[in-house]
């Protein structure tokens, strides 16, 4: 398998702790987003959306979106799962990850902060408080349906990391890389630590990828 990928991006941090979940390698294929790369012929023939992550798989099929690579790999490598067997529960926790991956991130993706920088003339500093404005709500969401719901436990969702904490983590991250804060939601803060201890989790923090700077 091969996986298109930038050290930044949230959403390939996704990916990339699903992989390691299961126990999946891929070579991966650097992306610069920062640079334009993703606008590159080569890539667009990719994925024309111009965004990472992207799968090709020991067949050659190529996979975007990060939520839909990871529901294949979840059902094309079953164990351990990802997703609840019950309905109420895919549901849920479907609906978990969604406020990041619907609600929040696609707010702050380099291409929204492109587009207010050069198209709306907003300063860094009012590109930063608007990705904020969205991690931030995300969060309050995060905390009161995880906070009153009985189906969380260790994790999100029951004992064990699944989809929802891949995505909480995800954001949770996020918000850190624009000076947030995730101190005033215990639970997000519980759940993220508890996943952050876990390797699968820590070495896939863009941070600790190949090919993120030595200063970050």
């Amino acid at each position: 398998m091969q996986l298109f990928t930038f050290w930044r991006s949230m959403a390939t941090f996704r990916v990339r702790i699903a992989m390691n979940i299961k126990g999946l390698e891929a070579e991966p294929i650097y992306v610069d987003l920062l640079k334009g790369h993703q606008a590159r012929p080569e890539f667009r023939d990719v994925n024309p959306s111009m965004a990472v992550p992207a799968l090709v798989d020991d067949d050659g099929r190529v996979f975007t979106q990060s939520t839909a690579i990871i529901e294949y790999l979840d059902e094309r490598y079953p164990s351990p799962p990802l997703l609840p067997t019950d309905p109420a529960g895919r549901a849920r926790v479907r609906a978990l990850a969604q406020i990041t991956v619907a609600d929040s991130h696609p707010l702050s993706v380099p291409r929204v902060r492109k587009y207010l920088g050069q198209e709306l003339h907003a300063s860094e500093q009012q590109i930063v408080g608007w990705a904020r404005v969205w991690q931030s709500a995300g969060l309050d969401a995060y905390e009161k349906l995880l906070s009153s719901d009985a189906a969380t436990g260790a994790f999100c969702h029951g004992d064990t990391p699944g989809l929802a904490d891949i995505c909480l983590v995800s954001h949770a991250t996020g918000a850190q890389f624009y000076g947030g804060t995730i101190d005033g939601h215990p639970t997000v803060k519980r759940i993220f630590e508890q996943c952050m201890a876990d390797e699968r989790f820590s070495k896939a923090h863009p941070k600790r990828q190949p090919d993120a700077p030595p200063s970050v």
